[in-house]
């Protein structure tokens, strides 16, 4: 039995994504910048699939920018933030210390350009704290980036109350949140939110890779990164990607038409999982919150006694796919910035695992890699002692 369990590295895209895309590539092929018939149509599909995200959001279809993917979108967000301020407000930014490589990176850019960058800490359970975010907000405070659920082990921030302190402290301080593993598993609404910016990404949510989009709250100013056409209203220029917009949306109404049944579903998967590996298997720990103030499809395990690269191996070989730590910086695991920051033992650095579902993720395929592990765990540990 294939076990995928990588679904917050990627998603398979739904049936009728795939096949919308391929008919947008095919068949409604014009460019939507162009005067005749087929640009209007391609036109149509672009403004069709913005009505379809904003939707999901309760939010304005013109907020909405499309982007080829979650790390466009916080490049896009955070710098064009920075240079639309710096001289209005101040030059300080405010992340965590356990944001993607996109936010971390891209901070590390702001700052050799003259920036200044606070970092938060976070607990054990990778959470942010609202008291330390409203410390750290000054009057020159530009932009403050958290992320709605952490990639790694699904710590989920508190968004609402973050966004709330920001504008009580400093109202001219944007709010951006990288929302790619959160969006199509948690209802949001960015204006009750205080979100003023946010990132989301297409292949996360069973739509086509080299998609996502910005959202950005009618006032709020950034200036763009890319120039040329002026497509997307000068904020983002070049030819539309028309075949992935259209499966971006299509996919964004699909996640949502049954969201609360798909999320219960794998909070029940997730509880199965984590009770069944640890009644089988001693010295094994759940980073993170397993209960509702979590994401309910990533599951970050530690495995004592147990080299995370050599488990992956071990698990592929069965036709079990999971991740060490994020696949989204690189495909050569490195020690995990999020589980130093949570306080992880050092022993365990490099022996935790990270699993992840989808609406598409079975009982069966639960049980049969519960199995494995209770299979290959202890032979690993044997080899490892010798």
């Amino acid at each position: 039995m294939e076990c995928y369990l990588d679904n917050s590295a990627t998603t398979r895209a739904f049936d009728d994504v795939a096949q919308l895309v391929a008919d947008t590539m095919t068949k409604t092929y014009g460019n939507p910048s162009s005067m005749h018939h087929y640009g209007k149509v391609a036109e149509d599909i672009v403004k069709k699939a913005k009505k379809q995200i904003a939707a999901t959001l309760h939010c304005n279809e013109k907020e909405i920018f499309f982007t080829s993917g979650g790390t466009e979108s916080d490049n896009m967000a955070l710098i064009g933030a920075a240079r639309s301020r710096e001289k209005e407000v101040g030059k300080h930014l405010i992340t965590s210390s356990v944001e993607h490589p996109a936010i971390l990176e891209t901070m590390k850019y702001l700052e050799k350009q003259g920036f200044e960058v606070t970092y938060l800490p976070v607990d054990k359970n990778g959470q942010v704290g609202v008291d330390d975010l409203k410390n750290a907000i000054r009057p020159d405070t530009i932009l403050v980036s958290i992320m709605l659920v952490n990639n790694e082990i699904g710590a989920l921030m508190p968004i609402e109350e973050c966004g709330k302190v920001i504008k009580q402290v400093n109202p001219k301080t944007y709010f951006h949140v990288d929302a790619v593993q959160g969006y199509g598993k948690f209802h949001i609404n960015p204006s009750k939110m205080g979100i003023d910016l946010m990132s989301v990404s297409g292949h996360k949510i069973h739509g086509p890779k080299g998609t996502g989009f910005l959202y950005v709250k009618n006032g709020v100013r950034i200036v763009p990164i890319n120039y040329g056409g002026g497509q997307q209203q000068g904020m983002r220029s070049g030819t539309e990607n028309v075949p992935g917009i259209a499966g971006l949306g299509r996919a964004a109404e699909e996640i949502y038409e049954n969201l609360d049944s798909h999320v219960e579903t794998m909070r029940e998967l997730k509880s199965y999982f984590i009770k069944a590996v640890c009644d089988k298997l001693p010295d094994v720990s759940v980073n993170g919150k397993t209960d509702s103030d979590c994401a309910p499809h990533i599951i970050s395990l530690s495995i004592k006694g147990v080299r995370a690269e050599v488990l992956l191996h071990a698990l592929e070989d069965k036709d079990i796919y999971v991740s060490a730590g994020s696949a989204c910086s690189t495909n050569r695991p490195h020690v995990s910035d999020t589980l130093k920051s949570i306080g992880l033992d050092k022993e365990l650095l490099d022996s935790t695992l990270r699993f992840s579902m989808s609406v598409f993720t079975t009982k069966e395929e639960i049980d049969h890699t519960v199995e494995a592990l209770e299979s290959v765990v202890p032979m690993l540990r044997r080899y490892s002692r010798q």
